[in-house]
């Protein structure tokens, strides 16, 4: 991807998922994560309908007349996007990769994030830590984080979770807002998530393409394994590999949602020709 063609793209990308993040994401994303407490911001005369419970008595005494203590939220959050960069995110049959759809959540998060003077970082991973951009405020950084997300090339396709989540754990010793975005066909990762839920706010969003639910009825079919690479031949005509292979996706599933719910983490699941922003609306109402 030339330059040209990929600032087009960035443009593109910021231009959709910044008006859902001023219009839309803004407001709730504000109400979901709430800030570490509140602090004294000023004094004002006191106004009617003001809660008496907030007078300064001191500053009252000095003036003569009731002023009251304003509080605003102490918010500093930061927000770490921790994406798949595996090569089965290079799969889609509707209208668009996994992968775009994992960017424009991404970025839609990150504008929220910025929206509210949040800072945001960033983790692309595959079975390895394949890049980390340290948490920072301002337009031009969640630009630059929009720009990896769209032209970055792994070294490696295979997938390790728990690698990722121990490596986020070592790099942020704050809590934060997580969001792990991935089609989570992976495992072994329930231990280190019980670990990384205990000291962060963590949220998996899992990205799937309604193909990956079952194989249809084609006869005989060569298929390549996203991650590994290897081909196969495979018989689709027979009804065992069929169930087969629905099973596999099913236990998948199941282990992604009952091991985030079990760690006290979030859920959403969003299939490639669905809308994100009703799954994202409805996960902040649902949390705020």
């Amino acid at each position: 991807m030339d330059t040209k063609e990929l600032l087009k793209k960035v443009r593109k990308i910021e231009i959709k998922t910044r008006r859902l993040s001023d219009h839309i994401f803004g407001g709730e994303y504000h109400s979901t994560f709430k800030g570490r407490g509140m602090t004294f911001s000023e004094v004002r005369q006191y106004q009617f309908g003001d809660d008496v419970r907030a007078i300064d008595w001191n500053v009252t005494a000095r003036y003569n007349e009731p002023y009251i203590k304003v509080f605003e939220e102490e918010r500093e959050l930061t927000m770490m996007l921790m994406v798949d960069v595996s090569g089965s995110e290079l799969f889609g049959t509707t209208n668009q990769f996994k992968k775009e759809i994992l960017t424009e959540i991404s970025a839609t998060l990150a504008f929220s994030a910025m929206q509210n003077n949040d800072k945001v970082g960033l983790i692309l991973f595959s079975d390895e830590v394949e890049l980390f951009i340290p948490p920072k405020k301002g337009k031009s950084h969640v630009l630059r984080i929009i720009r990896e997300l769209l032209e970055f090339k792994p070294k490696s396709h295979k997938t390790d979770i728990a690698g990722a989540l121990r490596y986020l754990s070592n790099m942020m010793k704050k809590k934060a807002i997580v969001f792990v975005l991935s089609d989570f066909i992976a495992e072994d990762y329930e231990q280190t998530l019980k670990i990384t839920g205990n000291k962060h706010d963590v949220t998996g969003i899992r990205v799937y393409d309604h193909r990956e639910e079952s194989i249809p009825n084609l006869g005989m079919v060569q298929m390549q394994d996203a991650e590994t690479g290897q081909m196969q031949v495979i018989n689709t005509q027979s009804k065992k590999v069929r169930q087969s292979y629905a099973k596999y996706h099913i236990e998948k599933v199941a282990y992604f949602t009952e091991t985030f719910k079990k760690s006290g983490c979030g859920v959403i699941s969003c299939r490639v020709d669905e809308s994100y922003v009703k799954k994202l609306l409805g996960y902040f109402k649902r949390r705020g």
